[in-house]
């Protein structure tokens, strides 16, 4: 174990959500604690393996994120069908010109590996297994938590928390005293990941409806590396995996789809699909994040996306709290934030888990229409829903956020899509050259090392507050680019001035240079800041232990 002259930051739970969590907070310089109840790692099933590009954008900030772009399988394709007949395909957009593709295949397991690689190699972060979270206190100071371990019970204390151990967290939250809202969907679904050669298959993602191998039902595929493929059947709620091997019925499920030749199963799993929100994301210092906080259907690729952007949102809060660059109350924030993005991700996917799995014979009979029509007619097209792939949130509401009235939000882009370039929204991510900086290559790179000020041609240098020394940099467009890239990406006008947040979402533009310190000061929740809820009573878990929630 590191001991620190600083107390640490925790973060409870050491998941892909936890160990970003872990690697950010490590990236602002500060101490984190990293405590988890599985003796080890266990790298078993490839799990979720849809990285989206801003999340791999994220990564990379840490240090992985172009080598799991490196070793996933691309693919910047999704086509739909409905029996044997392709209703259509999409690509995705981007406004800049990020050097991650838009999807990434590659096993959880792998991105886990490459994270704790990062960690193992930083003296801020210290990983340990075995700690069982049994209670948790807070208090105006801090956040104590008392862990079960092989050695006996232990307290660790920290000034805040983020807590990310995962789905199987009744007992965490309610220490917290939160309450887990939603539903379970009634249909099984079987999962498998096959190694086998497919021709063609390797760069797209296919969706079926009602194929002749799984009639009534949908089916999923996914490329991944090393010519392995993960495939999705709807089944019926009493479906019997152990029955299904023994009488040979998976061998001949895999091959109505992947045909005659030969494949090896590689992993096999069933579950159901939860989508459940708890009702505060923020707790006193405690953050929950990831599945502890929201669970959604795998349609979409929502879940560990989501969570990597949660992850960011709290690390750089809590950084900034703990630096005291801003105050205590930006961690309200946080809540106002990432519950808006969960919202939105079940808004989502229960629109399309409803479309797969129609709850009433007038949905059910909705649904064959939409889909014999989509052959033929383009407006039925937009109606069919295998899913709206993951997207980062636009923080259009968000107390930290400037409205800009002539550049209003126009509400969910089109699928594939990305929003105009406007408050809240994400940045485009454009080539810049920094004088003195070759390690700066990337607009997001500039953005995530603090308060970044984007002048247009004509825009004055604006007075910024005194922040201490917190990181602000001041620099014209036209100077990070001479080109036109990353002025029409941005679709910037000559009297404009940006700011940017440090996790690259645009906070304001503005054209008033007297209303940039004020811009900068709401996003730091130094102007006007939201009132932050009481702290939870301290709690311990129940006698009997968390109820398992099923794993996505």
């Amino acid at each position: 174990m590191t001991s620190h002259p600083e107390p640490p930051v925790l973060v409870l739970g050491a998941g892909p959500v936890g160990q970003t969590a872990a690697l950010l907070l490590a990236r602002w310089g500060l101490p984190v604690v990293v405590l988890d109840a599985r003796p080890a790692r266990d790298p078993v099933g490839s799990k979720a393996i849809c990285q989206q590009r801003d999340v791999l954008d994220v990564w990379d900030a840490v240090g992985v994120g172009a080598e799991l772009a490196r070793r996933g399988v691309t693919w910047t394709t999704a086509r739909t069908f409905h029996r044997d007949r392709e209703l259509f395909s999409f690509t995705f957009a981007d406004r800049g010109r990020s050097p991650f593709p838009p999807f990434v295949n590659v096993s959880q397991c792998e991105t886990e590996a490459l994270l704790d690689e990062r960690i193992a190699a930083s003296p801020l972060v210290d990983v340990r297994w075995g700690h069982r979270v049994t209670g948790l206190e807070q208090d105006t100071d801090g956040v104590t938590v008392t862990c079960e371990t092989a050695d006996g019970e232990v307290r660790v204390t920290g000034t805040h928390a983020v807590a990310c151990p995962g789905p199987r967290s009744d007992a965490l939250r309610s220490m917290l005293g939160l309450t887990f809202p939603g539903e379970s969907f009634e249909d099984s679904f079987l999962i498998c990941d096959i190694r086998t050669d497919l021709p063609g298959w390797e760069t797209e993602r296919r969706f079926y409806f009602d194929p002749e191998w799984n009639p009534g039902r949908q089916v999923l595929i996914h490329p991944c590396p090393d010519s392995t493929f993960r495939i999705d059947w709807q089944v019926p709620p009493d479906f019997d995996l152990a029955a299904e091997e023994a009488s040979g019925g998976l061998d001949r499920r895999i091959r109505q789809v992947v045909g005659d030749r030969p494949h090896e199963v590689l992993w096999r799993s069933v579950y159901r699909f939860h989508s459940r929100l708890v009702d505060r994301m923020r707790v006193g210092r405690v953050l929950v994040a990831g599945d502890a906080a929201h669970l959604v259907s795998p349609f979409g690729a929502r879940g560990l996306n989501s969570g990597v952007l949660d992850a960011e949102n709290a690390a750089w809060k809590v950084a900034f709290v703990r630096r005291g660059w801003a105050p205590e109350e930006l961690l309200e924030s946080y809540h106002a934030e990432r519950h808006a993005a969960a919202r939105e991700n079940i808004d989502v996917t229960t629109a399309t888990m409803r479309f797969l799995v129609p709850h009433t014979e007038e949905e059910a009979r909705h649904r064959l229409d939409v889909l014999e029509r989509a052959a033929t007619d383009p407006a039925a097209r937009a109606q069919v829903d295998s899913g709206r792939l993951a997207e980062p949130f636009w923080y259009v509401d968000s107390p930290l956020t400037t409205p800009d009235p002539t550049r209003p939000f126009p509400g969910r882009p089109a699928r594939g899509d990305v929003p105009v370039p406007a408050p809240g929204v994400l940045v485009p991510d454009c080539p810049v050259t920094v004088p003195g900086r070759p390690d700066v290559v990337r607009l997001r790179q500039l953005a995530r090392e603090g308060v970044t000020v984007l002048l247009g041609d004509d825009a004055p240098v604006p007075d910024l507050p005194d922040l201490g020394d917190l990181p602000v940099a001041v620099h014209r467009v036209a100077e990070l680019d001479p080109t036109p890239v990353l002025h029409e990406a941005l679709g910037a006008r000559a009297d404009e001035l940006w700011v940017l947040r440090p996790d690259a979402h645009i906070a304001a533009v503005l054209t008033d240079p007297v209303a940039v310190p004020v811009a900068v000061s709401r996003a730091l929740a130094l102007e006007g800041p939201p009132c932050p809820p009481p702290l939870a009573r301290s709690r311990r878990a129940p006698a009997r232990g968390p109820v398992p929630v099923p794993t996505i």
